[in-house]
């Protein structure tokens, strides 16, 4: 017999201890500065239209780290499964119950996970990072946007995290997964679940893999200690945020995008029976405007004030600050 809808949250409530080795910010308790670095011109899209864009990560330069991530995963379960299974029938249940669900990110939730990046920020600095400048802002042209997380809203009800990356390398990343599916082994033995309940074991198992590969890099890239904003579509089964999924088309094609307005609330797609979903305002959560070193000139600030007043966003003229990184413009 299949779980009712009061079994399926208890048993998913077992697992909510995995995700204790991934780093999340969800209160306004010890507040950070995170900053997005971007093209000026992403930055004025943003302000005039109050609305961020998160990217599918399989078309992003991390989708490497997100398949080794996965791969691992894959590689490793079938041991832990045949550990909890307890029989062969009971362990294949769990594994192809696993690969279903692998299967399924590969070809459709895989569309719907979004993530936008942010890169953690000194409190009271106004240059940015050089390494950040010259790879995700221009070569230096670009601005950032700087975020103040204590103002946040934080609902628990939100089909959006907010997570550390973790930076490791491909031996302590199996590491962390072993160490994980360890954890989730121990509970599903003392869950002792039916085998009509298993496939449930098996989506927090891949749950799991799938957000440790989503907030995982390779430790070449710590010094760019980024954090991450992530859509988990599996969180979102009241189609909170299902209007802001959108498209844009670009120099790679037709790319699928989900597009975060800020100001709105939004209400459950499915059903009006669940609360409300309130982003706040950009103006409440903004904390500084930063232009890049190499379009950091008193021209350059005037003319991106003047900008901010066109579009009615002069609310933000005193928070402008030009980087005064001396790098060259590149050419």
């Amino acid at each position: 017999m299949l779980p009712t809808p009061d079994e399926i949250a208890q048993i998913i409530q077992r697992y909510g201890s995995l995700y204790e080795m991934i780093e999340w910010k969800t209160s306004p308790d010890d507040p950070i500065l995170l900053t997005h670095y971007t093209s000026v011109q992403v930055v004025e899209q943003i302000l005039r239209n109050d609305e961020i864009w998160f990217a599918n990560p399989l078309y992003m330069n991390d989708l490497e780290e997100l398949r080794l991530g996965l791969l691992i995963g894959n590689q490793v379960f079938p041991e832990f499964a045949e550990r909890v299974g307890g029989t062969t029938d009971r362990a294949t249940l769990l594994i192809n119950a696993y690969n279903h669900y692998f299967a399924h990110l590969t070809t459709e939730a895989a569309l719907d996970t979004y993530i936008f990046c942010l890169s953690e920020h000194p409190v009271g600095n106004t240059d940015g990072r050089l390494s950040m400048w010259r790879e995700y802002g221009s070569k230096g042209n670009g601005a950032a946007l700087v975020i103040n997380t204590q103002k946040l809203h934080y609902l628990s009800h939100s089909p959006l995290l907010l997570a550390k990356v973790s930076y490791k390398s491909g031996v302590e990343r199996e590491q962390a997964l072993r160490s994980g599916l360890d954890s989730w082994a121990k509970i599903t033995q003392a869950a002792n679940l039916p085998n009509d309940h298993l496939y449930l074991a098996a989506l927090e198992a891949f749950g799991f893999v799938k957000s440790l590969a989503l907030v995982t890099k390779h430790n070449g890239f710590d010094e760019e200690r980024e954090w991450r904003a992530v859509y988990v579509p599996e969180r979102d089964p009241l189609g909170y945020l299902k209007p802001c999924l959108d498209y844009f088309v670009g120099p790679r094609g037709v790319e699928p995008k989900l597009k975060y307005k800020f100001g709105t609330t939004y209400d459950p797609e499915s059903t009006k029976s669940g609360p409300p979903l309130t982003t706040g305002t950009l103006v409440d959560i903004l904390e500084l405007v930063l232009l890049g070193p190499s379009v950091s000139s008193p021209l350059a600030k005037a003319s991106f004030i003047r900008m901010l007043e066109r579009n009615g966003k002069s609310a933000f003229r005193d928070r402008v600050f030009s980087s005064t990184i001396p790098l060259r413009p590149a050419l």
